[in-house]
């Protein structure tokens, strides 16, 4: 398992490139209010509807993936910036080879 960042240590989020196809998701905090996770995604893979408890922010950083968000289809390509308010039922599919910057909100919305 890999160690999660310390509070005030640097960690470089910048895209994999040719180290994308090798690489795995990974929890890069975990703390009692937040999560942040580099997802991963090979072309092709889908995430199944969820929810989660509190608001989400996702930022694409490489690659194309397709969000439905309440049936509504949206598409993130590197660069772009989502949020998702709590208990929103989300999918995802990667279009090509991607990562993801997902922070969570471990509270749940009032």
């Amino acid at each position: 398992a890999q160690p999660h960042a310390l509070s005030g240590q640097v960690l470089s989020v910048a895209p994999l490139g040719a180290a994308l196809a090798g690489a795995r998701t990974a929890a890069l905090v975990k703390a009692r209010q937040l999560e942040v996770v580099r997802l991963v995604l090979p072309a092709g893979q889908r995430l199944r509807e969820h929810r989660v408890p509190g608001e989400i922010t996702v930022q694409c950083l490489e690659g194309e993936v397709e969000f439905d968000v309440a049936g509504m289809p949206r598409r993130l390509a590197a660069g772009d910036w989502l949020h998702l308010a709590a208990r929103e039922p989300h999918a995802l599919r990667a279009l090509s080879d991607a990562s993801l910057l997902v922070t969570i909100c471990l509270l749940p919305a009032p």
